[in-house]
């Protein structure tokens, strides 16, 4: 009998041992995500202030175009440095296949989930968060027919060449009277004003982003609530920054095409200074969606002026 009863007793207590060690692994279990989400969290936190003080800059918003531009026209010199070997050195490459076919849908689920997620926590109104995003639909309809007229510039100027070879030389025989289509179809040749598409993209893109997020920073300094997904999108919007930026300068040094490219980084810089430097200025009414950030913080600093002071996207010409 005693023995039946001190079985039980150490079965009790084996039970309860292991109990304790249950919660105990849940405590330490909880105690470590606990940290680990505090940590990515500050890592968060200095990340994206650190890029919202960068884009918010008024040296960096006077400059940045200057920048853009000198890339695209000294960044063919680059291709007496690269190595024709490299894997960007294929048009096949993953970052131009997933991200540069894509260029304009990458950006605008981007910024257009930025701008929306910051204009209507800050407003709760559907209405000025719509305004802020026609933003995007208007650069995308301006993309849209300089493509389409880019399209039609090069059909009209353009030429069908037939590739042979002469003595083990290789030669371009012009073939009359085709059209592009017909051409293309035929295996052959067609050459025509052009003017790059890519860099064209590519340089909007760039400017566009630069612009729209530059109200973070300010929103930022003015204490401005910002939740872990604000800033998420916001450090999505800076990767893609650097992405564009990097596939830019990829192109230039290793398909470098120095007139068609200087003439799609002109027209993207143009379009930009015509939409934000120009159009957008004239204020929001029903035909202007006005500036970045324009009618979000005046809650916050209490006065039209303060929010124009912090929020003025005026660049030095």
């Amino acid at each position: 009998m005693e023995a039946v009863r001190f079985t039980h007793t150490a079965q009790y207590s084996n039970d309860n041992s292991f109990g304790d060690f249950q919660i105990l692994r849940s405590r330490i279990r909880s105690a470590f995500w606990f940290w680990v989400q505090m940590f990515l969290n500050t890592v968060l936190v200095m990340l994206t202030d650190l890029a919202a003080r960068l884009l918010g800059n008024t040296a960096f918003r006077q400059h940045f175009h200057l920048l853009l531009s000198a890339a695209v026209m000294f960044g063919p010199a680059l291709s007496l440095w690269v190595s024709q070997h490299s894997v960007f050195a294929k048009r096949s490459h993953f970052l131009y296949r997933v991200f540069l076919r894509s260029g304009w849908g990458w950006t605008c689920v981007f910024v257009g989930s930025f701008v929306f997620l910051l204009s209507f926590s800050i407003r709760r109104s559907l209405a000025l968060s719509v305004r802020h995003l026609s933003r995007l639909g208007v650069a995308g309809g301006l993309w849209l027919g300089f493509c389409k007229l880019l399209d039609h510039l090069e059909n009209a100027t353009g030429s069908c060449y037939e590739p042979l070879l002469d003595s083990g030389q290789p030669l371009l025989v012009l073939r009359e009277g085709a059209s592009r289509s017909e051409c293309l179809r035929a295996g052959m040749l067609w050459r025509g004003y052009e003017v790059s598409e890519d860099v064209f993209l590519l340089c909007l893109c760039c400017l566009l982003l630069a612009e729209e997020t530059a109200v973070f920073g300010p929103y930022l300094s003015l204490g401005g609530i910002s939740d872990a997904p604000l800033r998420i999108l916001f450090l999505f919007c800076v990767l893609l920054l650097g992405l564009w930026i990097f596939l830019l300068l990829c192109l230039l040094a290793y398909f470098p095409q120095f007139p068609t490219q200087l003439l799609g980084g002109a027209l993207g810089c143009l379009s930009w200074r015509g939409l934000y430097q120009g159009w957008y200025r004239l204020g929001p009414n029903w035909y202007c969606p006005g500036r970045p950030g324009l009618g979000l913080l005046n809650t916050k600093t209490g006065s039209t002026e303060a929010e124009g002071a912090q929020l003025s996207h005026d660049h030095c010409n």
